[in-house]
């Protein structure tokens, strides 16, 4: 199976994404450590590095599928584009496609937890507030729900053990 994970940056979507990970055996491949990596190879930050670092996902993510596991893809997958990038994924690999979209409905929440994140990532800068902002901004919204690609929504605000119950309940119900 295939589970891409969706939502802003300090939604919670690395915690969850680990807690299902962990559950089901699965592989987890997050986007922000890749891109850390290309900047610190010294490619400039001008370039797509952000679009890079979701095409090496991709090529991981195949390659985990290939040998026959099931992977989380832990990325914001902002818009229509990101998301058909996993859709044609697990086409290709003829297997399931579950997304799980996280938000946090509490604003005041998510941005303590903004605020509460370390750099843990060499050359990739944490999300401020604006740039979460800016995110929003050019977060797509999603359009119906889809047989093929089925699609969970989890608010953050809840506590993190009733959300990865509520997916893993969606992943293997």
């Amino acid at each position: 199976m295939l589970i891409a994970m969706a939502g802003l940056p300090g939604t919670g979507k690395s915690t969850i994404a680990g807690h299902i990970g962990a559950r089901l055996g699965a592989a987890v491949v997050s986007v922000d450590p890749i891109e850390a990596a290309i900047l610190t190879a010294g490619i400039d930050s001008d370039q797509p590095t952000g679009l890079a670092a979701y095409l090496v996902a991709e090529t991981l993510a195949e390659s985990v599928l290939s040998a026959g596991h099931s992977i989380v893809v832990d990325a914001v997958n902002a818009v229509e584009p990101a998301r058909e990038q996993w859709v044609g994924l697990a086409a290709r690999q003829g297997v399931e496609l579950r997304f799980v979209e996280v938000m946090c409905s509490d604003g005041a929440l998510h941005l303590k937890r903004l605020a509460a994140r370390a750099a843990k990532l060499p050359h990739l800068a944490e999300p401020n507030r604006h740039a979460v902002e800016q995110s929003l901004e050019d977060y797509s919204a999603w359009h119906g729900q889809s047989a093929a690609a089925p699609r969970l929504r989890l608010d953050t605000s809840h506590s993190v053990e009733s959300n990865v119950e509520a997916a893993l309940a969606f992943l293997t119900g």
